[in-house]
């Protein structure tokens, strides 16, 4: 793996190891997840990142973990850029989604290689 792989695969891990504590301590994310409509999927979420986010830091020592991670977290950004767009927000709002939607698929197709 080279340094640039390295570093954005221990951005995103940390970020969605960050981010799925908040949505199961933060009662902002509780009040976005029943904006959203999906109340009822927080804990999963929240709990998908950070698995997502661990196996992704993981990534260096266990490669297929990395795969996994990656994988995992671009269909999770896909379903949530998805959501974003289902229930109206605009673009500014909706960009962070996309970009790591976008981060984790090549972080998926860079993982998919031996």
């Amino acid at each position: 793996m080279n340094i640039f792989v390295i570093v954005m695969t221990a951005f995103s891990g940390v970020s969605f190891v960050v981010y799925g504590i908040s949505c199961l301590v933060s009662t902002s994310m509780r009040a976005e997840f029943e904006r959203f409509g999906l109340a009822r999927f927080r804990t999963l979420v929240g709990w998908l990142e950070i698995l997502g986010g661990s196996a992704q830091l993981t990534a260096y020592w266990f490669h297929q973990l990395g795969l996994l991670g990656s994988g995992g977290l671009f269909l999770l950004m896909a379903m949530g850029v998805f959501t974003r767009w289902r229930i109206g927000d605009c673009l500014w709002v909706t960009l962070p989604a996309i970009g790591y939607l976008v981060l984790n698929a090549f972080l998926t197709v860079v993982f998919l290689k031996p």
